[in-house]
């Protein structure tokens, strides 16, 4: 079953509480504190793998959450830290957070992405013993580990994308230019999941083709196989436009034409600017006069025209070459840029009260909400800290400092993150 889009909930780990607990040994009086700090929850983290070719399993399972941090105890022992839970996904994989639709992570590289952070261990009550407070009997819970809703969407990775109408002959094409082995017979829709070949043009020189399933009239409104493969073009450095010249099934090749690339206009307007090759194929069973019209037809649009006849490999050499050459010319697989996710979303559907407790002249910011967006902050990133402030300022923190009696120059402390106040 192929299935290219998806929908999850993933939770990465809490992180476990820090413990509270005294020295005790013969002789000594007074140990004094020794609670160890609690262990960091998982991360989940998506990686590339490349024996997936769908989103299948999502189908069936669609929440993952990552385990919990140890607790820390006593004798200053640390707890441990969770395990990442690790998720396979296709290559091409596409991730966005589910409501605002931005793009989180493109999965086309081998490098792993850490989607939901596991919550920092809570300190222990060592942490918080000073020369007037020798037996702390506190601790800090461990942090909530982050969570989102987010939408997989896969998007084939392929330098060249296969066009045409159903039975119009890309499957033979693609048989015969790779090793691919796609369905190839005499009826409609022989193709209805997207089938992938590499072609070889010597030694380290290679490219992949995508042949697409037939679109056809109305595809872009999700008629036939509707838009759920179009997407998969969408990526595609060119097209290749494969057509029936001999109308075998009673349409005109320039209406096929036509069509196929209004569709592509309407469903993304920048497919219509990708750079197109048009290959006529049935070239046997074409009479002079049409592929003479459609050629001069083709060649008054500015595209570069081959003829060919497919199955018995008749001109596929010369078009091949063709793509080759184009492909030469052109920038690399498109990726998509990770995307600022907007606050609102970030902020609604969660509790955003918080709470703030001042502890030896450091004041520290409780508000479970506010860990992705802290653990999201780039020090050394001007807009990033703006984006903070503006964060603090909306939600009411900062005028909660004020009334809580920080001064200038306080330190303020949200989950690890501490900065000194300013007016």
């Amino acid at each position: 079953m192929f299935i290219d889009k998806a929908k999850i909930y993933i939770k990465a780990g809490d992180g476990g509480n820090g413990a509270v607990a005294f020295h005790r040994e013969k002789y000594i009086a007074s140990g004094g504190p020794d609670g160890g700090d609690g262990g960091k929850g998982g991360d989940i983290v998506f990686v590339v793998d490349d024996n997936i070719s769908t989103l299948a399993d999502f189908k069936y399972k669609r929440k993952y959450k990552a385990p919990k941090g140890n607790d820390g105890s006593g004798g200053r022992r640390n707890g441990k830290k969770a395990e990442d839970l690790i998720i396979k996904v296709p290559r091409g994989t596409v991730i966005r957070e589910a409501e605002s639709g931005a793009v989180m992570s493109d999965m086309s590289s081998d490098e792993p992405f850490i989607a939901a952070k596991g919550g920092k261990g809570g300190w222990g009550n060592t942490h918080f013993a000073t020369p007037t407070r020798q037996t702390p009997r506190f601790a800090k819970p461990g942090q909530p580990g982050e969570e989102w809703e987010v939408t997989l969407e896969l998007k084939l990775l392929a330098d060249v994308g296969l066009l045409g109408f159903p039975n119009v002959g890309k499957s033979s094409f693609i048989s015969v230019v790779s090793q691919a082995k796609p369905i190839v017979a005499d009826y409609h829709f022989t193709t209805i999941t997207p089938v992938l070949g590499v072609v070889s043009m010597g030694e380290g020189n290679s490219f992949v083709i995508a042949d697409i399933p037939g679109l056809i009239e109305g595809a872009s409104e999700g008629v036939g196989l509707g838009h759920e493969f179009l997407r998969h073009v969408e990526r595609c450095r060119m097209l290749l436009h494969i057509v029936d010249v001999a109308g075998s099934e009673g349409r005109d090749p320039i209406e096929d034409f036509e069509k196929i690339n209004l569709e592509l206009e309407r469903f993304n307007p920048e497919l219509s600017k990708c750079p197109q090759i048009v290959a006529a194929n049935k070239i046997d069973l074409a009479t002079d006069e049409q592929l003479q019209t459609f050629k001069e037809y083709i060649k008054s649009k500015g595209y570069e025209y081959f003829e060919m006849c497919a199955p018995i490999s008749e001109g596929t050499k010369e078009v091949i070459n063709a793509v080759a050459a184009k492909l030469a010319t052109l920038p690399p697989v498109k990726r998509y840029e990770k995307e600022e996710i907007p606050l609102e979303i970030i902020m609604k559907k969660q509790d955003t009260g918080y709470e703030i407790v001042e502890q030896d002249g450091i004041y520290f910011v409780e508000a479970p909400w506010l860990v992705r967006i802290v653990n999201s902050v780039n020090l050394d990133d001007y807009e990033s800290l703006q984006y903070l402030q503006r964060v603090l300022i909306s939600s009411g923190i900062i005028d909660g400092l004020r009334e809580q009696g920080v001064q200038e120059g306080d330190t303020v402390d949200i989950y690890g993150f501490e900065f000194d106040f300013v007016n």
